[in-house]
């Protein structure tokens, strides 16, 4: 597995302090956060899953714990819109550049607007998908939030 990926790169021109961990990838379906705090041996509150939504229609990169559920009309409040859906795997894929699996926050095709949820702040650690099934990244959640020029809410 090749640890450079489009959101490595953004954090290494970022500057961001970060540190790579490996798991092995191979969760149920929808659990793959969950998987990846268990393969890592940490708190699942830790880490945190990509989601990629639609609020009225325009794409929303939402990032939470993986082991909360995000509440698709708090989501939509939260950036001032009406109503919110999960975007379909096939075109997340085509936004992102990224597998499902491996959705990272950084580095996507087509940068979308980012909602962290607040909860993550509660850490001084979190963890993120590394843009690889298998790959995630540690990081604080203040430099996550930096990075991506990401807003915070309670939407979980």
């Amino acid at each position: 597995m090749s640890r450079a990926t489009p959101a490595t790169q953004v954090l290494d021109r970022a500057g961001v302090p970060y540190a790579l961990h490996v798991y092995d990838y191979a969760p149920a379906p929808g659990r793959i956060g969950l998987q990846a705090a268990a393969g890592l041996g940490v708190d699942p509150g830790q880490v945190l899953k990509t989601l990629m939504v639609l609020v009225d229609g325009r794409g929303l990169c939402a990032i939470l714990p993986s082991d909360r559920e995000a509440s698709l009309k708090q989501l939509a409040r939260a950036v001032g819109g009406k109503a919110a859906q999960m975007m379909a795997p096939a075109a997340a894929e085509r936004a992102t550049g990224y597998k499902i699996g491996g959705v990272s926050p950084f580095g996507q095709r087509k940068p979308a607007p980012v909602l962290v949820e607040a909860s993550a702040l509660d850490h001084a650690q979190v963890f993120v998908n590394g843009g690889q099934r298998g790959l995630q990244i540690r990081l604080a959640p203040r430099d996550l939030i930096a990075v991506l020029d990401a807003q915070t809410a309670v939407f979980a």
